[in-house]
């Protein structure tokens, strides 16, 4: 409260006098000291450091130790309304402990400053519990207006959505393919590290984990946290003889926002995940994506064209409820070739599964390779900041 109080006009992001610097982001320092902070020493890290921020903080001692506060430096270059923004949102988040009633107005203050950043924070379903004081209803209704598509994920009714899908594929043992596929591909790109984008319940890492010869390191990155459990189980991550932190991890985050986590990965893949995005979110999977810069990046997708060829699909409907389109191989060849002209990367396309001689393959795949070295180098080629 006190802090929309002091800078009322500066939250707004517009001046008058100087509409320019207002709009731009600036190099910014903050220094805040003490902070409540309840948590693990990690939380204010992954707090702020998703948003851009370069963060120091160090625990205060207390009479009997080190104390619930921390003294917190961020830097970074922000525009001053967002770096604004964050501060109020995540400072009572760190505290998690408001001490006034939390109601649906606390839901508008929330979207009203989140909403540009927070339905694609790693931490959002943290940031709006402890923001909305452990109220999960509340929670669940501003995630719900944050990231809408989050809604529709219904875990109970996820076996009879997938089920057409599958029914369609098990015939052609097409999921198998994909795999088989997708794994000698990253073997021919000598990847050591792989992060599967959109992992789900883990089919992938699985098979990947199995390989030891070829595979050192395995990241999962979900939105779904009961995927990742289910991940999780499936890789027997929380039993004695599972393999270890350092070789599989599991992430929860979002595929649209640049995720520093996976950085290092040499390999990203994303087997039958863009498809499932609106058409408007996929900018932004593509600069998260190709903005982290991994040596290697391996896309699936339907091919649009063989769905004539599946007995029991009528005409214009999708391989399954979720998707948001299914991509003709002209349509994904011209999403491939707009990325390798901005992102600096070769592709090489391919089909997966029988090939129709009119139609095509059932699956279709682009291997991406050669891009920017680093995210440095391609900021600095498509002329901004990292």
């Amino acid at each position: 409260v006190a802090l929309n109080r002091a800078f009322r006009t500066a939250m707004t992001g517009v001046s008058k006098e100087r509409p320019d610097l207002a709009a731009s982001p600036i190099p910014l320092e903050i220094r805040i000291s003490p902070l409540p902070a309840r948590g693990s020493d990690d939380l204010v890290c992954s707090l702020f450091e998703p948003l851009g921020w370069t963060v120091s903080a160090e625990r205060i001692a207390g009479p009997d130790g080190p104390s619930r506060y921390v003294s917190l430096t961020l830097s970074g270059l922000q525009r001053v309304a967002d770096a604004l923004a964050h501060l109020y949102v995540l400072i009572p988040v760190m505290d998690d402990d408001k001490h006034y009633w939390v109601g649906d107005d606390e839901v508008e203050k929330l979207v009203a400053k989140g909403g540009a950043w927070l339905a694609s924070h790693p931490e959002k379903e943290l940031i709006a519990r402890r923001y909305l004081k452990n109220r999960r209803s509340l929670a669940r209704v501003a995630l719900a207006r944050l990231a809408p598509e989050a809604e529709e994920e219904v875990v109970e009714e996820r076996p009879s959505r997938d089920a057409r899908e599958e029914a369609l594929e098990r015939p052609l043992k097409l999921n198998d393919q994909r795999m088989e596929t997708v794994i000698a591909a990253l073997v021919a790109a000598g990847a050591r590290s792989v992060v599967d984008l959109g992992c789900g319940e883990g089919k992938l890492l699985a098979r990947l984990e199995r390989d030891k010869k070829h595979f050192d390191r395995i990241i999962g990155l979900d939105a779904s946290v009961r995927a990742l459990e289910r991940a999780a189980d499936r890789l027997k991550l929380h039993l004695a003889g599972g393999p270890s932190a350092e070789r599989v991890k599991l992430l929860h985050g979002a595929l649209t926002y640049r995720d520093a986590r996976w950085r290092e990965a040499d390999a990203a893949v994303l087997v039958e995940v863009i498809e499932h995005l609106d058409a408007d979110r996929l900018p932004a999977l593509v600069e998260a994506v190709f903005g982290n810069a991994p040596k290697t990046v391996i896309v699936t997708t339907p091919n649009a064209e063989h769905n004539v060829l599946f007995p029991n699909l009528a005409a214009g409907v999708f391989r399954h409820p979720d998707h948001r389109f299914e991509w003709t191989r002209a349509e994904f060849r011209d999403w491939v070739t707009a990325i390798e002209v901005r992102y600096g990367y070769q592709a090489v396309l391919s089909e997966i599964g029988a090939p129709d001689e009119t139609h095509g393959a059932p699956t279709q795949m682009a291997v991406f390779t050669g891009g920017a070295q680093n995210v440095n180098d391609i900021d600095a080629a498509m002329g901004r900041d990292a």
